[in-house]
């Protein structure tokens, strides 16, 4: 199947544009008319540009104010028609996207509105063009793709079809099943676009909000599936308004929407139960190991740091400066060699977190998977004296390990020499991996670990830092075992956007670590000198009253500085270290059938970091 994208979707002129699409892998596009009216290239020199690039102009688009229109407006309209059908030609397409009328001068007779797409697929026959009727969601008369059908249906001409667009009907809630009722031939084209659930008015909703499959809300993959059972073969494209998108990169946003299409094709062929061309997400995921890169300056430091936490050093590395640190099922590794791509993260990063090892069923099966995506697999001359493991780029130029179900017994065996010191197997484990992105890649990250591990999103926070905004969006595995969030802000004095720029790219800010029982874990924690991060008194003087906490509780709480928050179906405690060297810190959680991530809390965190930050000589 052929993908497209509408050239509307990305930033730059129409030269840029096209030069993205091309570069992302792209069969074809949908010029906007817009762009070709503001472009000094005349249609023929498009086309020319289109050859060049090996595209294809699939669409035009688009026509507005067609049909019904009264009097001279009519035939107005059908000269206006003629006058697209001539570019067309230039152009070198075939198609061409009429939206449904939106003029307060539309008529919505219904036999007015057939004869007009009758006589305008005479006027299209005449020129080897294929007129495409869209529903806008917010047209006067026609704003339902089943409308849409019956008025093609009653025009009955080989040269009128129906434009389906995922946004303008899932944004009105249409049942994708009724897209059964209409042959697969009569689909003259498929524009997809996703957006994240919103209440506002449709128009503006569609105008700044959408995004591309697997980026937001709206159930794209099963839309998709129906009009593929349709018998449908034309191409897949889309369709993006969004403002963030339009001052971003041409070539990031065609990247992902070239990745978004392999996604959502391969989504929806599963559902039809159809062979697909990529193996599907692994069923099962979850972290095994964070490594650290640090300088030999900053050893001593965090391996203090981590025994604080209640981390033992149990394994040495033989020949390297790396050594492996384990709590419960938590292994740490930290990195402090001179070479390799430890170091060279080190040097462009600062200390910070340079990978996390993810064991999954069949680790070959997700590097395929990954390859389908574009999501390319790190060499050893990309990252020198890495593991003997697939490894896939992940976020800000870290690494993501794919080890086999298992394997990681051997891993561990053969990289570290046992130091024999007790080990205390307390039952602590990883409960999710906070991440920090650029604005602009905010969404695409969210795309990567859907659309790779099938990860699942859940609500995005709105989160209140003391210098403004932070976007925080949760994604977790089916069975909860690896839970991620991405954070991101365009407020440049907020923590998420101060580490972005310490950082020199977007990271891992933090890792939150489960316990049965946080209280005793603090206490732990406090015999070893631990830097935790105060809670002021307020707080919990207010849940306090907001839940009804008693006394004892209470202090017990405030006791150990940790956050409580409850949703009616489960509890959540939380605690956190102070940061090392402003680049990451722990989180310490307890769970009971608590399904969020303390989102209340944030900003109570974030007011707390900032104080110190501000005071003076901290480090933080």
């Amino acid at each position: 199947m052929q993908f497209g994208i509408a050239t509307v979707s990305l930033s730059g002129t129409l030269e840029e544009k096209l030069r993205a699409a091309s570069a992302a892998g792209f069969d074809g596009v949908e010029i906007f008319e817009n762009d070709l009216i503001a472009s000094p290239l005349r249609p023929r020199d498009v086309r020319a540009m289109l050859d060049d690039l090996g595209l294809t102009c699939m669409l035009y688009q688009p026509f507005r104010d067609f049909e019904g229109m009264p009097g001279a407006m009519r035939q107005r309209a059908f000269d206006r028609a003629k006058a697209k059908f001539d570019l067309m030609g230039e152009l070198g397409t075939r198609h061409i996207l009429l939206c449904s009328n939106c003029s307060p001068h539309a008529l919505g007779e219904r036999n007015r509105i057939v004869a007009d797409f009758q006589q305008l697929g005479d006027l299209a026959a005449s020129h080897d063009i294929i007129v495409g009727y869209e529903a806008l969601a917010w047209g006067r008369h026609v704003f339902d793709h089943r409308d849409a059908w019956a008025i093609v249906e009653a025009v009955d001409h080989p040269h009128v079809g129906i434009i389906l667009d995922s946004f303008h009907s899932l944004s009105r809630g249409i049942p994708s099943d009724s897209i059964r009722a209409i042959p697969g031939d009569k689909i003259a084209f498929v524009q997809l676009a996703d957006a994240p659930k919103l209440d506002m008015d449709l128009l503006y909703w569609s105008r700044h909000f959408r995004n591309f499959p697997g980026q937001g809300g709206l159930p794209v993959e099963a839309y998709v599936a129906e009009i593929l059972a349709t018998g449908y073969t034309g191409p897949l494209s889309l369709e993006i308004f969004n403002d963030r998108f339009r001052g971003w990169s041409a070539d990031l946003i065609a990247a992902d929407g070239l990745r978004s299409l392999c996604h959502v094709e391969d989504a929806a062929l599963r559902l039809l139960d159809r062979p697909t061309a990529a193996p599907p997400p692994p069923p099962h995921v979850r972290p095994e190991f964070v490594e650290f890169a640090v300088s030999d300056a900053d050893v001593p430091a965090l391996e203090a740091m981590f025994g604080s936490l209640g981390f033992i050093r149990t394994g040495i590395h033989p020949a390297k400066a790396v050594s492996r640190w384990q709590a419960g099922s938590v292994n740490l590794v930290i990195n402090a060699e001179p070479h390799g791509f430890g170091h060279d993260f080190r040097l462009a990063h600062g200390p910070s977190i340079c990978a996390v090892g993810l064991v999954v069923p069949d680790r070959d099966a997700v590097a395929a998977r990954a390859a389908h995506l574009g999501i390319r697999t790190v060499d050893d001359s990309d990252a020198p004296g890495n593991l003997a493991f697939p490894a896939l780029r992940g976020i800000g130029g870290s690494l993501v390990y794919l080890i086999g179900e298992g394997e990681a017994a051997a891993m561990w065996d053969g990289e570290f020499t046992p130091t024999g010191a007790p080990y205390d197997a307390s039952p602590l484990a990883i409960d999710h991996l906070a991440a920090v992105v650029r604005i602009e890649q905010y969404l695409s990250w969210q795309l990567y670990w859907r659309s790779l591990f099938g990860l699942q999103q859940s609500f995005q926070a709105d989160v209140i830092d003391p210098s403004g905004l932070v976007l925080s969006q949760p994604l977790q595995s089916p069975d909860g075992a690896l839970r991620v969030t991405l954070n991101a802000s365009e407020a440049l004095g907020t923590l998420s956007s101060r580490f972005v720029e310490h950082n020199l790219g977007g990271g891992y800010q933090h890792i939150a670590l489960s316990t049965p029982d946080l209280v005793a874990t603090a206490g732990d924690m406090a015999g070893k000198d631990a830097d935790i991060l105060p809670i002021p008194p307020n707080y919990h003087e207010d849940i306090a009253a907001r839940f009804g906490l008693d006394d004892q509780r209470i202090a017990a709480l405030a006791q150990a500085n940790i956050l409580y928050d409850a949703d009616g179906v489960g509890e959540y405690l939380q605690l956190y270290s102070r940061a090392f060297r402003k680049r990451f810190f722990f989180e310490f959680v307890e769970r009971d059938h608590y399904q969020g991530y303390g989102a209340p809390n944030a900003s109570i965190r974030l007011a707390s970091q900032e104080r110190y930050k501000n005071a003076a000589n901290d480090p933080e």
